[in-house]
């Protein structure tokens, strides 16, 4: 008998006809004599809808009233996979976040998870009832309704694995496992075995959307084993189901490069002609996280003439914010100006071969070199190295440099 956490995202639980499908996958697992929990996200569509309701009602809306509305997706969605299970003859109830208590800080809209009391889950789970909870939300310490965020039920189902020492969490999604890259820009891409936390988390880092960051990062915390793999395919689930994402251990043959990412939501500015004087960056950076930006890709160039260009990257919704902040530092810190460009993309090889391999970042120049695309921002970690590119090469380098790294399928 095994302990499984399942979790079912938006497009898996989009209608009725879909909501029956979880059921019935659920009630497999109940037959195989495991005890389960599961997550549910809310049906396709619906949280965008509820966040559109209130912010046409009004644009600086309550953050707390904000996250009563959009919590009641996941709150629906529960309660009909609670009643498709009955209907199967299996013992089923459906819980929310307050119910649990899944505790966590009063950061509205994009909560953090501090404490989930799993005791009474456990032992109804014991008992043969089936407990489908309401991800993406939970229970701040004033008792308001909380919302972790987008993605956020990624993050809920690996927390609750975490609580109730689940054997497992299988994240079910529109994809059957991790790819060595988009297979719809190179259908040669290969699904992946298995592929390590710290490869996932950087992966989702840089544009692989499979699973949200936060959820990575606490599975690779609390050493949960979680298996991405799709609702849509309806075939008898063994141990080369899927992905699973697990400590670098268990992997015996590791990779150089295990993927290629990309993502096309940056955008780049660069501030010319900056002071080279101690605290220009400071000012700079400093403005830009008060207005919320994340920068990402930075590099400074010294002019011979005493100043300095500052290139970096943010996320391309946060440009206008960007813009905003630096336009005020101007006469500040008496930049000549500012620079702007949203038509950039950030590819990324990611492995954590690449710690004993030399040479990656050589091929990767190489690759990209080979097919005439200039390389305008570098940025690497230990096992990792993005290039920032026009974004009109995108497919083009993410093809080449899959090839490069001979991770084209035979």
């Amino acid at each position: 008998m095994a302990r499984i956490v399942m979790k079912f995202g938006g497009t898996s639980v989009a209608d009725l006809d879909r909501i029956r499908n979880v059921a019935r996958r659920v009630q497999r697992e109940v037959a195989h004599g495991n005890q389960v929990a599961v997550v549910v996200s809310a049906m396709s569509g619906v949280t965008n809808q509820l966040v559109r309701w209130c912010t046409e009602l009004s644009p600086m809306h309550d953050a707390r009233e904000y996250d009563a509305v959009v919590a009641t997706g996941e709150q629906v969605t529960s309660g009909l996979l609670a009643i498709a299970l009955q209907d199967l003859g299996v013992e089923a109830r459906s819980w929310q976040g307050w119910q649990i208590p899944l505790r966590t800080d009063t950061a509205h809209g994009k909560a953090r998870i501090q404490n989930i009391e799993g005791g009474e889950l456990i032992r109804r789970m014991r008992a043969g009832q089936v407990a489908v909870v309401a991800g993406f939300q939970g229970l701040a310490v004033d008792n308001r309704i909380t919302t972790l965020g987008r993605g956020g039920s990624d993050t809920s189902a690996v927390a609750l694995a975490a609580a109730l020492k689940a054997d497992r969490c299988d994240i079910y999604t529109d994809v059957d496992g991790v790819y060595t890259t988009d297979p719809r820009i190179v259908p040669r891409a290969k699904k992946l075995a298995k592929i390590a936390y710290e490869e996932m988390l950087e992966l989702a880092s840089v544009g692989t959307k499979v699973l949200q960051t936060r959820s990575v990062e606490l599975a690779m915390n609390e050493s949960v084993r979680v298996r991405v793999l799709s609702s849509f395919q309806d075939t008898p689930i063994d141990e080369n189901t899927g992905t699973l994402v697990v400590d670098e251990d268990e992997i015996v043959e590791k990779e150089t490069v295990s993927g290629i990412a990309y993502s096309r939501d940056e955008a780049k500015i660069t501030v010319r002609r900056v002071p080279d004087r101690p605290g220009i960056a400071a000012s700079i950076f400093g403005a830009l996280s008060e207005q919320n930006v994340n920068v990402d890709m930075i590099v400074q160039n010294i002019s011979a003439d005493g100043t300095t260009d500052m290139t970096f990257t943010v996320g391309k919704a946060d440009l206008p914010r960007a813009r905003t902040a630096l336009a005020g530092l101007r006469t500040l810190i008496n930049y000549g100006e500012m620079l702007e460009d949203p038509d950039v993309a950030k590819v990324s090889v990611v492995g954590v071969g690449m710690r004993s391999h030399a040479g990656v970042a050589s091929t990767m120049f190489s690759a990209l070199a080979d097919k005439a695309i200039n390389i305008q921002v570098i940025s690497t970690s230990e096992i990792k190295v993005s290039v920032l590119i026009a974004a009109e090469y995108t497919e083009l380098a993410v093809r080449a440099l899959h090839t490069a790294y001979g991770l084209d399928a035979v």
